[in-house]
């Protein structure tokens, strides 16, 4: 194995399908029943914010009764023994990676648990609804919250933080992803333009499997820890 140092960590909603999650690419492109296009774009929020904000609280409410499965926790446990640099760039928006325990984490589409005031540009910590139009805990402003997600047609949190990351690995690792959303599709031939190696982890292959080292397919709570412990065992924790 070649000496590993820098490890960037792609996760997509496979890594948190099992924890009972549902992904917005399953079933025709439903999502919970609604068109992508109804519930995660800025046009949809301002055609019909009742049903946007509707959406989202009950998904808010739902991750909430979630727990992390075993692809959470043995990426946390990689993230608290890995001595090189590791950051954990999550396509997800829900909290479970921080409830394993991992700290190395970019949430590159926002998070489920924040509200984002329009008017005053706070992002705050949320877990009530949205729909009943709360004033903001900042500015006061009435109205003006909306769920702290990237919507299709955004742009993602944190983008030079990643790819300064990717120009730095040494392994880019890509977890329960589609391979259909960009930028974070076009991750893998950032980390290979830099010499990193790459490594699939998919429950089947991705639209961009063929630009991987390796790929390696099943369940995620399977795969990941098994990977973990290889990691670790093979860098000596080093």
């Amino acid at each position: 194995m070649i000496d590993i140092r820098n490890i960037v960590i792609l996760t997509g909603a496979g890594v948190s399908a099992e924890s009972g999650i549902d992904t917005f690419r399953d079933a025709g492109g439903l999502w919970e029943q609604h068109r992508v296009e109804d519930v995660a774009t800025p046009e949809a929020f301002a055609r019909d914010p009742d049903l946007v904000l509707r959406f989202y609280d009950m998904r808010r409410e739902a991750i909430q009764t979630k727990a992390p499965n075993a692809a959470h926790e043995a990426l946390a446990r990689l993230d608290a023994a890995w001595p090189g640099e590791l950051l954990i760039v999550t396509q997800n928006v829900d909290d479970l990676h921080e409830r394993a325990g991992a700290k190395r984490l970019i949430h590159m589409h926002g998070e489920h648990l924040n509200a984002w005031c329009t008017v005053c540009d706070a992002r705050m910590p949320w877990t009530g609804p949205l729909l009943d139009r709360p004033t903001c805990p900042g500015c006061g402003a009435a109205g003006t919250l909306r769920p702290d997600i990237v919507w299709f047609g955004e742009m993602p949190y944190r983008m030079d933080e990643i790819y300064h990351a990717l120009n730095r690995a040494d392994l880019f690792v890509s977890l329960g992803t589609s391979g259909a959303v960009y930028p974070a599709a076009g991750f893998v031939r950032e980390a290979r333009a830099s010499g990193a190696r790459t490594l699939e982890l998919n429950m089947e292959p991705s639209q961009g499997s063929h630009w991987f080292d390796e790929a390696r397919h099943g369940p995620a709570t399977e795969l990941v820890p098994a990977w973990v412990d290889e990691i670790l065992g093979s860098n000596g924790g080093r």
